[in-house]
């Protein structure tokens, strides 16, 4: 399929309508746009600016901050699992060998 066949989905942001193709889940795009109108309005009532171009701006910030606190959170999550995941082969490995030599010396 085509971008060009692509099926169109209508979605609102900040009070204007796209349209947008894409061959993805219609509704998961309907709450991205969703997600992104909230932001949007949440920086606009927070800010001075009526100008949308500069409250899409800010929101795009906020969001990209967001994914970039989350891929932090989740690369810690990552290192911690890795390093417990260590312990635990080492702890098993050594638990593993321990019966055998146990067995070695009562057979002595």
């Amino acid at each position: 399929m085509t971008v060009e066949e692509s099926p169109t989905i209508k979605v609102e942001i900040y009070d204007q309508a796209y349209t947008v193709r894409s061959d993805g889940d219609p509704e998961y795009l309907r709450q991205l746009a969703e997600y992104v109108d909230q932001r949007m309005r949440e920086i606009s009532s927070g800010t001075l600016t009526v100008d949308s171009r500069k409250v899409a701006i800010l929101a795009a910030l906020y969001i990209a901050d967001e994914l970039h606190q989350l891929r932090k959170a989740h690369e810690a999550a990552d290192e911690q699992l890795a390093t417990r995941s260590t312990e635990c082969s080492e702890m098993l490995d050594r638990l593993l060998k321990s019966p055998r030599s146990l067995d070695s010396a009562a057979r002595a």
